[in-house]
């Protein structure tokens, strides 16, 4: 483990302390190593308890590099001070109690469970002896010869947000870090393994029941497809409560199973659950009625289900009490808290507020298609938990990456310190973290922070969004002007720490968002200084290696991981560096395309080349097939013809099933000159983010007039979540030689 020591300042603040001490306000636990106090545990201390107080001897031997004694009530010495690991006053504490207070010249570090003593052991030793704990094998302890503190301690607080979580690896791999930073293990604790969230499809499965029981599912049209679940379906409510009995009993020690809707929007349209939804004014009715059915049935177990979606909007009935409603935030704009850009969400808790108070928050933090993109989104963090805290909010998830993201630990450490207190001064934790952590470098990786953060309000319509791509902001907060001053930052940054191996890999890891928005900036061409040149071979090699040394190995939540990246990136590169006859030329639709890359036709031959996600310079057509034609403006040898396709599964992306090339010279009469059928079909196994080039050489000959015509799926397949709904193609750069 790393240990950062702030000698200088320890001293200074030791040596005040002891000053005071000499006019008796003081106790003074250790003077020169000479050891003035014994840690005592309670006679009937839980095996949990007495960890607490090695923890706390631990600590303080780090401090003073000397040993206190532990030792129980029973056998206490006759030394001066006693240092009192637990409820030793026998106070009426509550579950989440944490007491630090000064009595008789002793000190008493209490708790209202062993949780709770854990975190006030915790809470003492960064509150009073300033230990801090950046990552897992990162923290600051003071180095000092003497332990004294004040004698007027009275601390006790109670969190208001009860169960803390943030979805990220650093506490799920090392509990003793979540530990300090007092969020949980894991993202669903309490839960049934097998019964987290979006559970319909593993009570009642497509492949075992739809074909033999289509009723069960949802109607669609004049359709049942196995989307969701048909919740007034009575043999399914049987299935359900049946598959619930199973899991408790085989994991009797769980509390909560989640009863809840798959990830999509498809919910069944029959009369039955049109009526209930009709009466309950919101698609939730059946949810709460049907789940609310099921609770009944499990009244020592809590039942939870999702407020997300088209089931987010409270309904009328009121949830059982041990129902918990999950809500969760993921269509909301990040550029500004909840209660400004997200104000129908910020309805929608209030009035579940109204009916519960067992609410569940599942809130988001970080950009999912885009794990390394800068996401400046920090300083909506506290106002949001601060919201979700005032509105019955007593257990946040806050699903960060999991996987390491942009400023990884940084955004690690503020969400368990705001969960903790969500009224902590956020700037102080920013400039704490960054301090401690990249140490000298840390005030130009603040100015970088407070940069970006400031160039987003200055773009108030900006849509920051979950599954947003960064070039989407370079207009923006991630303009050319900009990039080439985070540069710079970062650039100080590493001059301020080349000679510390291990500090200036920390700021290389952070440099990552400002190095991957350079890549895609360049990727795109947006300005003479970002270009896809000889040297891009070279940027793409080092973000790979600092992300390998950092084992970092996705770049999305789709399973895009850092090899496919750096492997496509160099194709892009070698794609760029071709000659192509179609660069900059007319291209006329036949098919009309939607939304993305401004419907711009241009987008298939003006040097742009799209990334892993549609945002990314793609052209998307909706439901309908691809065909667009390119004028050379001369006739000119054609014999190679390469259109690149994107694929992103669980957005309705999907691979044409072929493309076809026709070559003309008079632009009415066309000769097929091949296709190319898709080398992937689609799967339930299909890789989830992909890009493929559809390549065509033929005999070289002369054309004008080259066309292209890609063929949609039109459909999602039946069993896809999206099933009935219009496929999408996305194409980019058309490359002709």
């Amino acid at each position: 483990m790393k240990v950062i020591n702030h000698t200088n300042y320890i001293c200074s603040f030791f040596i005040l302390l002891f000053f005071h001490s000499c006019q008796d306000k003081d106790i003074t636990l250790i003077n020169n190593k000479e050891v003035n106090c014994e840690i005592v545990f309670l006679g009937e201390a839980s095996k949990h308890n007495y960890q607490s107080a090695e923890i706390l001897q631990k600590y303080l031997q780090k401090i003073a590099d000397v040993k206190i004694e532990l030792t129980d009530e029973s056998s206490q010495n006759k030394i001066k001070h006693k240092i009192y690991v637990g409820n030793v006053l026998d106070e009426d504490l509550l579950e989440h109690d944490v007491q630090i207070k000064t009595e008789d010249k002793n000190i008493i570090i209490a708790g209202g469970s062993d949780n709770a003593l854990r975190n006030a052991v915790y809470e003492f030793l960064e509150r009073y002896l300033n230990c801090k704990w950046y990552a897992p094998d990162v923290e600051s302890i003071p180095n000092s010869k003497s332990i004294v503190l004040p004698l007027n301690i009275d601390y006790k607080y109670n969190p208001e947000i009860k169960t803390r979580t943030v979805h990220s690896k650093l506490f799920y791999n090392n509990h003793s870090f979540a530990d300090k930073h007092k969020v949980t293990y894991e993202a669903f604790p309490f839960y049934v393994p097998q019964g987290r969230v979006h559970t319909f499809h593993r009570f009642i499965p497509e492949e075992q029941f739809y074909k033999s029981n289509p009723e069960y599912f949802a109607l669609r049209g004049n359709k049942r497809l196995p989307t969701q679940l048909c919740l007034t379906n009575k043999k399914v409510l049987e299935i359900v409560k049946d598959s619930v009995q199973s899991l408790f009993n085989r994991y009797p020690e769980s509390k909560v199973i989640s009863v809840s809707s798959n990830d999509n929007t498809q919910y069944c349209e029959c009369d039955n659950c049109k009526r209930i939804d009709e009466e309950e004014e919101s698609h939730a009715g059946t949810m709460i009625r049907f789940v609310n059915d099921v609770a009944k049935q499990f009244p020592d177990k809590t039942i939870s289900t999702l407020a997300y979606q088209y089931t987010r909007k409270p309904c009328k009935t009121k949830p059982l009490k041990n129902v918990l409603i999950t809500l969760c935030s993921i269509e909301c704009d990040r550029s500004a808290p909840i209660t400004e850009k997200c104000t129908d969400f910020a309805d929608d808790i209030k009035g579940w507020s109204e009916l519960t108070d067992n609410i569940r928050i599942w809130d988001y933090t970080t950009q999912f298609t885009n794990f390394l993109a800068p996401f400046p989104n920090l300083h909506t963090l506290q106002p949001n938990v601060q919201f979700f805290r005032d509105h019955n909010t007593k257990w946040v998830f806050e699903q960060h990456s999991h996987n390491p993201s942009e400023l990884f630990e940084l955004r690690s450490y503020i969400m368990a310190k705001l969960l903790w207190n969500p009224d902590d001064n956020l700037h102080e934790i920013i400039t704490e973290f960054t301090n401690g952590y990249y140490e000298e470098a840390g005030v130009y990786i603040t100015e970088y922070v407070d940069m970006i953060h400031e160039q987003i309000k200055n773009h108030p319509d900006f849509f920051l969004f979950l599954y947003g791509d960064p070039s989407q902001a370079f207009n923006a907060y991630l303009n050319p002007e900009l990039l080439k001053q985070y540069i710079v930052l970062f650039d100080k940054a590493e001059i301020a720490v080349a000679n510390k191996p291990e500090v200036l890999t920390r700021v290389k890891e952070a440099r990552l968002g400002v190095d991957y928005a350079v890549l895609e900036a360049c990727r795109k061409q947006i300005s003479d200084d970002f270009v896809l040149d000889q040297n891009s071979r070279s940027h793409i090699a080092n973000f790979v290696s600092t992300c390998k040394a950092a084992n970092i190995t996705l770049m999305n939540e789709m399973g895009y991981s850092v090899d496919d990246y750096g492997k496509a990136y160099l194709k892009t590169v070698e794609v760029a560096l071709k000659p192509n006859k179609a660069s900059g030329k007319s291209v006329t639709l036949l098919t009309k395309p939607k939304k993305y890359a401004n419907e711009n036709p241009q987008a298939l031959t003006d040097g742009a080349l799209g990334g892993a996600n549609f945002y990314s310079n793609w052209l998307g057509f909706e439901g309908n097939h691809l065909e667009a034609i390119i004028d050379l403006e001369n006739p000119q040898d054609i014999s190679t013809i390469s259109t690149a396709f994107l694929q992103v599964t669980n957005h309705i992306v999907f691979f044409p099933e072929q493309v076809a090339y026709y070559g003309s010279i008079d632009g009415e009469n066309y000769t097929k000159l091949g296709e190319v059928i898709n080398k992937y079909p689609l799967n339930k196994k299909s890789k989830i983010n992909d890009i493929q080039y559809f390549d065509l050489s033929t005999e070289t000959s002369q054309f004008r007039y080259i066309k292209v015509k890609a063929d949609n799926l039109k459909k999602a397949p039946y069993w896809h979540h999206a099933a009935g709904l219009p496929s999408w193609i996305f194409a980019d750069e058309i490359i002709i030689d």
